[in-house]
């Protein structure tokens, strides 16, 4: 598997390389030629992104209100806000490779993310009804502290997840985060009572994907 760190860097920039990585993917496995797996982790500056199914009316004011870009992109899912502070993971997988079918990736992806908030003493679980890695489930006060939404295409993935590690939480209220009414969103920040160490968490939770994806 190759890591690619882009660390801080514009959506569009990021999709464009996301983009790339997928074409060549696909245009390899019709060649039978093997594909290197490709993990990208970055940041954005503020961003929300909507499905390709998802409802404008999750946006709650207009874009010039919103303070940020929009971007209806080929993913599952409705909209979600990225920003700094936020790890952001892309998988260009090729799952033949790894003999998993979608279902099987979509879960480990969230099991690594749960085994990574473990690490900090925050108990993280699937919610059956609902995409994402959530604390709480079932409890009014039931909040999600990782966003997933991926493109499968011929078995190779695209988009990915989504960890709030120090996110500014102030721009999920201005949509209905993925189109969810009455359920809030978190951080390890918000969790924890204090800011994380970026870095540390993503070394964290790159252990945990390598273990979980037998890497």
């Amino acid at each position: 598997m190759k890591i690619l760190e882009l660390n801080i860097i514009e959506y569009q920039d990021a999709w464009d390389i996301q983009k790339q990585l997928f074409k060549q993917a696909i245009e390899n496995k019709s060649n039978n030629l093997l594909n290197e797996n490709t993990l990208i982790f970055c940041e954005h500056p503020p961003v929300y992104t909507l499905g390709k199914s998802g409802d404008e009316t999750n946006f709650l004011m207009t874009k010039e209100m919103l303070g940020a870009e929009i971007f209806r992109i080929e993913r599952g899912g409705d909209v979600t806000f990225h920003g700094l502070g936020q790890l952001v993971g892309y998988p260009i997988f090729d799952l033949e490779t790894l003999n998993l079918g979608i279902k099987d990736f979509v879960f480990k992806i969230e099991q690594m993310i749960i085994n990574t908030v473990a690490h900090f003493g925050l108990k993280a679980e699937r919610d059956d009804k609902n995409a994402g890695v959530w604390l709480d489930v079932g409890k009014k006060n039931q909040r999600k502290i990782a966003a997933l939404g991926f493109k499968i295409s011929k078995k190779i993935s695209m988009h990915g997840f989504a960890l709030n590690i120090n996110t500014d939480l102030s721009w999920f209220s201005k949509v209905v985060p993925c189109g969810l009414v009455g359920l809030g969103v978190t951080s390890l920040e918000k969790e924890l009572g204090a800011k994380q160490n970026f870095e540390s968490v993503k070394e964290i939770l790159l252990k945990e994907f390598k273990k979980e994806f037998g890497l």
